[in-house]
């Protein structure tokens, strides 16, 4: 191990305190409703426990302060795949259905783009005071989102037949190194509806149950709506234990994302045909997350890290999504959903070029617990929510100077501004086993409770992939 400016007792301190937090915030966890967590393979492959470390361009996403670790200019993109399915059996019948994304994908899979460079060349060009600690960088990515279907002819055909949500948010941020060991960054959360594959909209579809007000029994309902907003975000990293080579053994960080009302407008169909012009209010809650990692390990050939994080989303906020129509009527559709406070518990072994030479490999392994945030009275089988356990693990491999990706492609050769000075990608599975959700006492505004009221037994599967250029 190198040698340190601390001495063992601290260290062993500072693993014991991880440790407990770790095990004890369980005990008071809630899930994160419709929010996507990982958005990197780097990230996700520790449980999405990447705040305290973000050390590459997906911190734009996890922690934008932690970009002023990033040298030169850096790119990383990547998609998610989502896989798994819902099975239902009716209380009162024994119907049995099969929804959710039924041993399919999510179609298009939610991609991740980012961006980051650091400005001191250009400080040091123009003689710029100041400009040197800055960094900036721009992300895309899904951090919202819901996709599922049910059979047309199924139990819960009145309820719901499908749900798509393909949101995306645009991500400017910029980071500011107060000290070597601090910073602070300010983005905006840009949010809008990607249509360059897909509808570019928010879409719900059921059957008619023929109540009042409603089209015949057995008719197609469509209610669509898209719209744009902004909000903002703040964070900060703190790395207040540096080694003698400058490198951190203990870091920690913290984001805020504000609140931001989508005021969706679209259409009223029935049978395919316009009825009204329709539009609601989507909530998409503030957010705070708090994480702090430690590394036990790190010499000049091993690092090893472990982090917890802790993330509390204001899901108080989304009390209902009623549609409000031209023609005077409302269809009433209430949420009543609780915050959320979700911890995940992650660790990164990493050898550096000591199983490939001028090659970094990087195991990875994390661990999420949640509980459903919402109440059986507005359950929605578009969301079939309830506690749930996920594991994941990852890989990661980062070629540099001296070495040859795919065995082809130099690594680090910059003998143009470019040239990379190396070339990476990280690979990542995460397994969502949720206990069963047993429906009673269910009110939803379109249909009879006795179509809702049941057992609902769901398992998804997510697989990250993310590929990286630095410059």
């Amino acid at each position: 191990m190198s040698r340190r400016n601390f001495n063992g007792r601290t260290q062993i301190g500072a693993l014991i305190i991880v440790i407990s937090v770790v095990l004890l915030l369980p005990y008071i966890v809630q899930a994160n409703g419709f929010r996507l967590l990982p958005q990197s393979a780097s990230a996700a492959g520790q449980g999405n426990a990447f705040m305290a470390q973000s050390n590459d361009p997906s911190a734009i996403f996890y922690n934008p302060a932690g970009m002023t670790q990033l040298e030169g200019v850096q790119f990383m993109g990547g998609a998610l795949i989502i896989g798994g399915t819902t099975h239902f059996t009716n209380s009162a019948t024994g119907a049995r259905s099969q929804g959710g994304l039924a041993d399919s994908i999510a179609s298009p899979p939610p991609m991740h783009f980012y961006f980051t460079a650091n400005l001191k060349p250009v400080a040091n060009t123009l003689d710029v005071n100041g400009f040197d600690r800055v960094t900036v960088g721009l992300g895309v990515f899904s951090p919202f989102g819901l996709k599922g279907r049910w059979p047309e002819n199924g139990p819960l055909n009145t309820s719901l037949t499908k749900v798509d949500l393909p949101l995306i948010e645009v991500r400017p941020a910029i980071a500011l190194k107060l000290t070597e060991n601090f910073s602070l960054a300010v983005g905006a959360d840009i949010y809008t509806f990607q249509d360059l594959i897909g509808e570019g909209k928010v879409v719900t579809q059921f059957r008619s149950s023929g109540a009042p007000g409603l089209p015949p029994a057995g008719t197609p309902i469509e209610v669509n709506g898209k719209d744009t907003a902004a909000g903002f975000n703040l964070s900060l990293h703190y790395k207040p234990c540096v080694s003698e080579n400058s490198l951190p053994w203990c870091s920690f960080g913290a984001q805020y994302r504000s609140r931001a009302n989508l005021s969706l407008e679209g259409k009223f169909l029935a049978g395919g045909t316009p009825i009204a012009k329709a539009r609601t209010t989507l909530v998409l809650p503030q957010s705070f997350t708090l994480g702090a990692a430690v590394w036990p390990v790190r010499d000049r050939q091993n690092e090893w890290k472990l982090e917890f994080d802790a993330d509390w989303t204001d899901w108080s906020q989304f009390k209902n999504t009623d549609v409000h129509l031209s023609n005077g009527s409302v269809i009433r559709l209430p949420r009543k959903w609780k915050d959320s406070f979700t911890p995940m518990i992650g660790t990164e072994y990493k050898w550096v070029d000591a199983i490939l030479r001028n090659w970094d490999v990087a195991g990875r392994a994390g661990y999420l617990y949640s509980t459903n945030v919402v109440p059986h009275v507005t359950f929605d089988p578009a969301l079939p929510d309830n506690d749930n356990h996920t594991v994941t693990v990852g890989l990661g491999f980062l070629c540099k100077a001296g070495g040859k990706f795919a065995g082809v492609l130099p690594c680090g050769e910059q003998r143009a501004w470019y040239s990379p000075a190396a070339i990476g990608f990280d690979l990542a599975y995460q397994a969502a086993i949720f206990e069963t959700r047993r429906i009673s006492g269910n009110r939803p505004p379109l249909t009879s409770p006795a179509v809702v009221n049941g057992t609902y037994k769901t398992v998804q599967h997510l697989g990250l992939i993310s590929l990286r250029v630095n410059f």
